[in-house]
């Protein structure tokens, strides 16, 4: 059996080195991550409270899954065998909860999961870990139910736990693992998708679930997620279909954008939201602007490009970060908050041409790195993760409010010095 060794034993290298404080911070947060490591009968996860052992999950979003990318990312950035021997203990934990996950979405259960195994196995070229994410993408085939002229998981359309996520994440899995099977599988859900699309405003938009009374038009939980989807869908299989409702989907986020200054702002939710402007990945421009990107890439037009631009443009005009908004709070995560808007700054520069938009990512990171709190335990950020309630401040280990994402974010920073791209692209991010 493995020895788990403190990552502050493992991590140091001898001698003179140059300076790189993006890689330390990095570490410094990997330290703090790992101080709260659980062993299991099968390996070891991570608390998404370190304060609370009970908030040990497996989703994506908060969970062990986030931990392991990091460590992932981290071996990749520095050469050290310690941060890869996280990562599998991490991944063996994940393999042995597959047979007993219910949820099958991107973030919040299987395909999470199954994604995070197979980047596990692209890295350390140990066929246990695809054979389990092969399990992983079985069980969310075996959980599919016939739903109109399609077909769907539960009554959820979006990127987070709902259709569009997973579907993604089964059109990712169908090049990995070589399996054509689930990339029909995501056609089934994309035309029962298309089914529950509503008209409005010229174009379409869709409600996350039947259940939940506001509308929501950005990523996470609207119909810019959902569009990325059809859009991704429509270049996978060559079916023209989805790519008209994916349109159908940007012509209304067009139409109920906030343009005035030649920027788009979208707000979060109607009805009662319509004043409320979020900013990163989940409610903002640095979600929202993906499915721009994305039929940038596929069509070549490059109006799509512009309102990227326009996008940036949104975020840049509040004045951030400095000043916080009421839909930029208190926050600095990939999902809500800082580190968010920072990646989709550095992700949109080269292909936008803009050194400005690269300085303004700086400018946001260096930001995030002055909110964290460091001592002997390592590199934390404390912060609210929901904006209704400012004052419940937590620090977390997980990947989109925590200190996995923050740290991914830092090594993006460190690894534009020596000319390293991210190896984690997720289903959902068109950048690469």
């Amino acid at each position: 059996m493995a020895v788990l060794l403190p990552l502050a034993v493992c991590a140091g290298v001898a001698g003179q080195q140059p300076a790189r404080p993006y890689l330390d911070a990095a570490k410094a947060a990997a330290r703090w991550i790992d101080a709260s490591a659980i062993r299991t009968d099968h390996g070891v996860t991570w608390p998404a409270d370190p304060r609370d052992a009970k908030s040990v999950d497996t989703s994506l979003y908060s969970g062990s899954p986030g931990v392991v990318l990091f460590m992932l990312e981290l071996h990749r950035a520095t050469g050290d065998p310690s941060y890869l021997e996280r990562a599998r203990l991490g991944a063996d934990h994940l393999a042995a909860s597959i047979d007993a996950a219910e949820d099958t979405g991107l973030y919040t259960g299987l395909a999470g999961i199954g994604y995070t195994l197979i980047e596990t196995a692209n890295l350390t070229r140990e066929a246990k870990y695809r054979d389990a994410a092969r399990r992983a993408a079985e069980r969310i085939r075996s959980r599919a139910r016939p739903a109109g002229g399609g077909i769907e998981w539960n009554d959820t359309t979006d990127i987070i736990g709902g259709s569009a996520g997973t579907g993604l994440f089964l059109l990712y899995a169908a090049k990995e693992l070589e399996q054509p099977a689930y990339r029909d599988l995501a056609s089934k859900a994309g035309t029962h998708l298309i089914e529950l699309a509503r008209k409005d405003a010229g174009g379409e938009k869709w409600a996350m679930s039947p259940k939940f009374a506001r509308l929501m038009p950005n990523f996470s939980h609207g119909t810019a997620g959902i569009a990325y989807f059809l859009a991704t869908l429509s270049a996978e299989t060559g079916d023209e279909t989805f790519m008209t409702h994916a349109l159908a989907g940007a012509k209304y986020l067009q139409s109920v954008a906030k343009t005035g200054g030649d920027v788009c702002l979208i707000f979060h939710n109607e009805p009662d939201g319509k004043d409320l402007y979020y900013l990163s990945w989940c409610h903002g421009p640095a979600g929202t602007a993906r499915l721009f990107y994305r039929l940038f890439q596929i069509t070549k037009d490059q109006q799509w490009m512009e309102w990227v631009n326009k996008s940036a443009r949104g975020v840049m005009s509040t004045g951030i970060p400095e000043q916080r908004t009421p839909g930029y709070w208190n926050n600095v995560s990939q999902c809500c908050g800082d580190a968010g808007v920072a990646m989709f700054f550095f992700d949109i520069a080269r292909p936008a041409r803009k050194p400005e938009y690269t300085a303004f990512a700086r400018k946001i990171a260096d930001y995030l790195l002055a909110k964290g709190t460091r001592d002997a335990t390592g590199l934390r950020w404390v912060q609210a993760e929901n904006r209704t309630q400012p004052d419940n401040l937590v620090a977390q280990t997980g990947y989109m409010q925590g200190a996995s994402g923050m740290g991914m974010l830092l090594l993006r920073v460190d690894g534009m010095s020596v000319r390293r791209r991210l190896g984690t692209v997720l289903p959902d991010n068109p950048f690469e």
